[in-house]
């Protein structure tokens, strides 16, 4: 597994959160728009993101709804619940002061903005 890989894994979470807190998406849009946003830099297939999603669902933090697409198919529906929201707030305060953290070993400054 790549360090990029792991650096993924640690914030799916926030990302997927993240994104949720905009609007309710469904799996190939939120793999699409995490790709978009990111200018191709963080990319997950569908299939490795269907567990996060279900542990998210399991805590409460999101749910699910299915909506009619056409005839025969069915799109479930992501939505993030208050104690997701809660969550993300906590998990992005401590990605980010990690990160600032992380930034001044290497020399590096960061605004809360993200400009260096």
């Amino acid at each position: 597994m790549s360090i990029s890989d792991n650096l993924k894994r640690g914030t799916i979470d926030l990302v997927l959160l993240t994104l949720l807190k905009e609007e309710d998406m469904y799996g190939y849009q939120l793999t699409q728009t995490m790709e978009e946003r990111s200018g191709g830099m963080f990319s997950i297939k569908e299939g490795s993101m269907y567990p996060t999603l279900y542990r998210l669902l399991g805590k409460g933090l999101i749910s699910d709804h299915q909506e009619k697409v056409g005839v025969r198919r069915t799109r479930v529906y992501y939505h993030l619940e208050p104690a997701g929201e809660a969550y993300l707030e906590e998990i992005r305060r401590e990605y980010l002061s990690l990160n600032r953290g992380i930034l001044k070993i290497l020399g590096c400054s960061i605004t809360e903005d993200g400009e260096q």
